[in-house]
């Protein structure tokens, strides 16, 4: 399925700004409110169902052309939904 890119955004900045950020979705998620995202002209606001299928990913991206240079370390947390569906997945996470 392709994929559209309705939004995109990306910034060095600090730890404790991206907390920031990343509380103001959590209180949205926690309210059932919708989340609004807007920078550089470009906005969407997106309201997550009650149960959106949450997916975090950890991963090292190396490059093939130089394999002897550090990768790049990245940590991603995902929502995903299907658009006018209340679908869930199952199982349980633990975040220290």
């Amino acid at each position: 399925m392709p994929e559209e890119v309705l939004f995109k955004f990306e910034q060095q900045m600090e730890r404790n700004e991206i907390a920031d950020y990343l509380r103001t979705v959590a209180d949205s998620l926690e309210s059932g409110g919708p989340i609004s995202l807007e920078a550089g002209g470009d906005s969407v606001t997106m309201t997550p169902p009650a149960r959106p299928t949450f997916e975090i990913k950890a991963e090292r991206e190396t490059s093939s052309s130089a394999p002897d240079k550090p990768g790049e370390l990245g940590l991603e947390f995902e929502l995903e939904w299907t658009e006018g569906d209340e679908e869930s997945g199952s199982g349980e996470l633990s975040i220290e």
